[in-house]
């Protein structure tokens, strides 16, 4: 099971760990209230974890550019 959860984690961009992270919190409990959130308001809470999920790769993306030495040639 902790292979599956590390599989899924990988492919899901990490999101729920970085809210985890960021407030304290255990990234399973914040998995499960968005799946809570999710059901009750039919789906809406998806279209904020993508927007969450394509600024969190932005990020690292440009965070990755400014490390890049061959960069600059």
């Amino acid at each position: 099971m902790k292979k599956f959860r590390e599989i899924v984690e990988m492919q899901a961009f990490g999101v729920c760990s970085a809210i985890g992270e960021r407030l304290g919190v255990a990234s399973s409990k914040i998995r499960m209230w968005f799946i809570y959130i999710s059901f009750l308001t039919m789906g809406s809470p998806v279209l904020i974890y993508m927007i969450l999920a394509f600024t969190r790769n932005i990020k690292n993306y440009i965070l990755a550019a400014r490390r890049n030495p061959l960069r600059n040639w």
